[in-house]
C-alpha cells in the first residue's frame, strides 16, 4: 500500500507545475475534478487575482509547498499527513502535532532543504509528555539565543530556525556567510543549560569569505 502511495505521489509533483499553471491561465474554464491536492494548488494559484502576490511568487510559493510535502512522504507517511505546510513569499509556516520533538525537528529541517525558503516558521505542537519543568527550559534556551541572534546587527536572524529538545539546541536555516555563522554559534554556547549544539546551518556559498565554524 504504501509503495501504491508513493507511485500515486511521484506521479502527483511531476505534473503538479503544468495542471498549476492551467490553473492560472484558465481559472474559469476548467471543468475536471483534480485530488483535493491539486484543488488547493488551482485555487491557490488563482487567488493571486485577489492578493498582492504576483503569479510568479505565487508559482514559485506553490513549488517550495510541493517540494516540502514530497520530501515530508518520503521521510514518512505519518509526518506527510501529521504536518501542515503553507508557504508566502518564500516564508514557510508549519502547523500540525507529532507525536515526538525529534519529529518536529525533522520537520523542520526538510522545510530547508527545498530551493527558495526565505525563513521556516515552526508552530508543530508536540503530543509528548515531558515535564512542565523540562518544556520550559527548553523555551528558555530557544528564546534567550533568539534574543542574542535579533540584537546582532551583522546576523540575519530571519534566516535561522532554533530549537530545544532536552537541552540539545537545533539550529537550522541559511547562514549568509561563514563568518555569520561562527558568530552565531559563540551566541549558542553562551547560552546556559545547553548541553549539546547541532547545526543543519548551511552556508550560502557566494558569501561564504571564511571556513566552517
Amino acid at each position: 500500500m504504501i509503495n501504491v502511495l508513493k507511485h500515486c505521489y511521484t506521479v502527483f509533483t511531476s505534473r503538479f507545475l503544468t495542471v498549476t499553471i492551467m490553473a492560472t491561465l484558465f481559472p474559469l474554464t476548467t471543468t475536471c475534478s483534480p485530488t483535493n491536492m491539486l484543488m488547493g494548488a488551482g485555487a491557490e494559484v488563482g487567488s493571486a487575482t485577489m492578493e498582492a502576490r504576483s503569479y510568479s511568487s505565487i508559482l514559485d510559493d506553490a513549488t517550495i509547498g510541493t517540494q516540502i510535502k514530497g520530501n515530508l512522504f518520503n521521510f514518512s507517511t505519518s509526518l506527510f499527513v501529521d504536518v501542515n505546510v503553507t508557504v508566502k513569499e518564500g516564508s514557510v509556516f508549519l502547523t500540525g502535532s507529532v507525536p515526538t520533538p525529534e519529529l518536529r525537528i525533522q520537520a523542520i529541517k526538510i522545510a530547508w532543504q527545498s530551493d527558495g525558503v526565505r525563513e521556516v516558521k515552526n508552530e508543530i505542537q508536540i503530543r509528548d509528555h515531558s515535564s512542565l519543568l523540562d518544556v520550559a527550559r527548553d523555551k528558555w534556551i530557544s528564546a534567550k539565543l533568539r534574543f542574542k541572534l535579533t540584537l546582532d546587527k551583522e546576523i540575519r536572524s530571519i534566516n535561522y530556525s532554533i530549537d530545544t529538545v532536552n537541552r540539545h539546541l537545533y539550529l537550522m536555516g541559511i547562514a549568509t556567510s561563514a563568518s555569520e555563522l561562527k558568530r552565531v554559534f559563540a551566541y549558542a554556547r553562551s547560552v546556559r543549560h545547553v548541553r549539546k549544539i547541532v547545526s543543519y546551518v548551511r552556508v550560502n556559498h557566494k558569501n561564504n569569505d571564511e571556513g566552517s565554524p
